[in-house]
């Protein structure tokens, strides 16, 4: 997992991995979705570098 993650997104990335798993998802794909969904969680709550990138931008206007 990438250092920038809390113990919060850990829980929740093996959570949505373990549901993806249960439903007939491939170990692979599995932990793609939720990778995916634990960074657009971040994103959204702007906890990532793009997303800082355009809170600062759309300030400037």
């Amino acid at each position: 997992m990438p250092r920038a993650w809390s113990a919060k997104d850990e829980r929740q990335y093996e959570h949505i991995k373990k549901s993806a798993l249960k439903r007939g998802r491939s170990t692979r794909r599995a932990k793609e979705i939720a990778a995916a969904t634990v960074n657009k969680q971040r994103s959204a709550e702007g906890r990532t570098r793009r997303s800082r990138k355009a809170k600062r931008a759309t300030k400037r206007r």
